[in-house]
């Protein structure tokens, strides 16, 4: 796919390739009408708002029944992505049908989990799982706590990004703001990961933690640093950055500690 800017991948293009993986699974899909409204409504718009606005089309096309309709998009999925990389490259067409279970699905917990988890094998769910943590908090965290430990790299990360507080490009996540430790456990299956891709996200999510509760956070990289494995020392390395950048001593002796 030739280059440009994020946003003008979700046009009327985006909609003839949602329709042609669509219509073989459903055949009341109108083809003409969805990519008419797309190319039209998404002209004067952002990235997010252009994904939305695909996102209430496929809402409008679809069976008004919401699993009748995740049964159409199951197969639309298609093959899983094998790498750590290409979510966006490969993957972006896929944001539309995220945006569409998080705005549509969140009376369908369990369907929506199991549908979610799927999505973040090809694209990724860290933006559709936000509503569902705060509406089914508990259910939510133990779902994602069997995620932590699921064999598959994109799952597994998802369990750490989808909590990540100060997400880039999400609404800040208030209940983690206000209390991190329920969501400890989960980064604590992930703190000796194999996957570089899982271990940024896990840092990621603790430099967010440190924004907002800082005593917590570093107790928690200060009890990792104990007998610290490789994986775990990079996190902790990365998870510290913007407290070395602001030449922090206690970050220092952790990091010191490290070595």
């Amino acid at each position: 796919m030739a280059y440009k800017k994020l946003k003008y991948w979700f046009d009327e293009d985006l909609a003839i390739l949602l329709s042609k993986k669509i219509k073989p699974y459903y055949d009341l899909f109108e083809v003409e009408r969805f990519i008419e409204k797309v190319e039209k409504g998404t002209k004067n718009l952002e990235l997010k708002d252009r994904v939305e606005w695909i996102a209430d089309q496929l809402r409008e096309q679809l069976p008004l029944e919401y699993t009748e309709a995740l049964d159409i998009l199951y197969p639309v999925l298609g093959p899983e992505n094998e790498q750590e990389t290409g979510m966006f490259t490969e993957g972006y067409w896929v944001m539309p049908i995220a945006k569409y279970v998080e705005k549509y699905g969140v009376n369908h917990f369990q369907e929506s989990m199991d549908f979610i988890k799927e999505i973040t094998k090809r694209n990724t769910g860290e933006y559709c799982i936000r509503p569902f943590l705060e509406t089914y908090p508990e259910k939510t965290l133990e779902e994602m706590e069997n995620w932590s430990l699921d064999p598959n790299v994109h799952v597994r990360r998802l369990s750490s990004e989808g909590l990540r507080a100060r997400l880039p490009w999400a609404k800040k996540l208030d209940q983690v703001i206000e209390n991190p430790k329920p969501i400890i456990v989960i980064l604590e299956n992930l703190k000796d990961d194999d996957s570089k891709f899982v271990q940024k996200s896990v840092a990621n999510n603790l430099n967010d933690i440190l924004k907002d509760n800082y005593e917590f956070g570093m107790e928690v990289l200060e009890k990792w640093s104990k007998g610290a494995t490789p994986n775990r020392k990079w996190i902790i390395r990365h998870a510290l950055r913007s407290q070395i950048k602001k030449e922090n001593p206690q970050a220092q002796k952790i990091l010191a500690g490290l070595n």
